[in-house]
């Protein structure tokens, strides 16, 4: 697969490096700096783009800007690209009503979209878009992209005896490298303290999602809505190991 990931700060090449280091054998993937300042209003996205770019299969915006969504149907045209995929780390960079005019425009030029929010949302068919709302599509390219780099995949093995963690394979990383991270700090783990210390574990990485309260994440943030998905993931895998304590009320704790 081609890729041409866009970039326009330390963010998105974080996301680059993790994507070289662990894309599949035959994946390609190019990098353009985007421009670092835009008109209010783009009328001719051809001023701020190259004249050509190579082809691609699939193209990763993780520009730090909603001016670059305006350029992404031209650049889509000009790489001949099937599939985008526009991370929402931050609102300000891809605000919801831009996304639904990107998916519109691109829908007309036969192109695929995913605007996951977080980005460690996306799976083979879907991605978030509030707290409670998951967006589908249907694109081969971008399934394929999200089979490697998603929301977090960690397989854990437990030692029964022990009630330890054993095994964390990761068969899906986080675009930003995160997942890997915390699974290489599982092993050895009681299993009743995994999902906390995941948590410290994604924070201290550092998670790049923002900070910033949202209204349709209930007023959390995307950073806590990112560290939260990968403690369920895994909490729902050590169900049947983790000892729940009862206490009952009025009587002394043996």
């Amino acid at each position: 697969m081609r890729i041409l990931a866009i970039v326009s700060g330390e963010y998105g090449v974080r996301h680059v490096d993790n994507i070289h280091r662990h894309a599949p054998e035959g994946w390609t993937i190019e990098s353009w700096k985007a421009p670092a300042a835009f008109p209010l209003v783009i009328d001719y996205p051809e001023d701020f783009l190259p004249k050509s770019f190579a082809p691609a299969d699939l193209i990763l915006s993780f520009a730090e800007t909603k001016s670059v969504a305006e350029l992404l149907p031209e650049i889509a045209a000009m790489t001949g690209a099937r599939g985008v995929v526009v991370a929402v780390d931050n609102e300000a960079w891809l605000p919801r009503g831009l996304a639904r005019q990107l998916t519109g425009w691109l829908a007309r030029q036969n192109v695929a979209c995913a605007t996951p929010k977080p980005l460690c949302s996306l799976t083979e068919r879907d991605y978030k878009v509030t707290r409670r709302e998951r967006e589908t599509y249907d694109s081969e390219v971008i399934s394929e992209f999200a089979r490697y780099f998603g929301q977090p995949d960690i397989r854990l093995s437990v030692d029964e005896a022990t009630r330890t963690v054993s095994r964390a394979e990761v068969r899906r990383d986080a675009v930003c490298g995160c997942a890997r991270h915390v699974a290489e700090k599982l092993v050895g783990l009681s299993v009743d303290e995994v999902v906390e210390k995941a948590g410290l574990f994604h924070h201290h990485y550092p998670c790049l999602a923002s900070m910033v309260k949202l209204n349709d994440y209930n007023h959390d943030t995307l950073m806590h809505e990112s560290g939260r998905l990968l403690q369920d993931h895994l909490a729902e895998q050590l169900k049947p190991f983790v000892q729940t304590k009862y206490v009952t009320p009025g009587t002394k704790s043996e």
